[in-house]
């Protein structure tokens, strides 16, 4: 066995083992992944690494992903592989658009904010639109994120306007 065989063995080993260590967590908001899962996570981690050129050292991200998005309300575990193959793509998209300026807490706070709000639940807008104007702030030189490290910082680029939700409950109360 080569030397690139059994480093490669090793890091699937920890990566089911990240992976059992987490389904600890996320069985409580119904989610799991099998051991298929795992292996499928990880052949798309490997992927999108080498599409976005990036190494990766240590612990993957996708343990820290998985538990800031288990208990959103827009993955289900009929979405959750899916869901997540996505995210670890557009973290790692996005850690190279902000030039790592951004640290991964600071990007997941950002990330999980905006897809449980502005987003609701939708990849494409999240990675095209609040993600991107963000990122394009950053490389600007905007560093406010460290103040609120990454909490409440869309609406300050937000250039859709939004539906205020008490004045549309309003006007429905008035409807009926």
């Amino acid at each position: 066995m080569n030397g690139q065989n059994w480093l490669e063995l090793m890091n699937s080993q920890l990566w089911l083992e990240q992976v059992r260590r987490t389904n600890q967590y996320t069985e409580e908001f119904g989610l799991a992944l099998s051991e298929k899962d795992a292996e499928l996570l990880l052949a798309e981690k490997n992927h999108v690494l080498k599409a976005e050129q990036r190494v990766e050292f240590g612990a993957s991200i996708l343990p820290q992903i998985i538990c800031t998005f288990c208990d959103s309300s827009f993955i289900s575990q009929s979405n959750y592989v899916d869901s997540l193959i996505r995210l670890q793509e557009i973290f790692y998209m996005y850690k190279n658009e902000m030039q790592d300026e951004i640290t991964d807490s600071e990007l997941l706070t950002f990330m999980k904010e905006q897809f449980e709000t502005v987003c609701c639940g939708d990849f494409d807008y999240l990675e095209g639109t609040c993600l991107d104007i963000f990122a394009q702030a950053v490389r600007a030189g905007y560093r406010g994120y460290k103040r609120t490290q990454g909490r409440g910082e869309f609406e300050g680029f937000d250039i859709v306007q939004r539906w205020d939700r008490e004045l549309y409950l309003e006007a429905l109360k008035d409807l009926f």
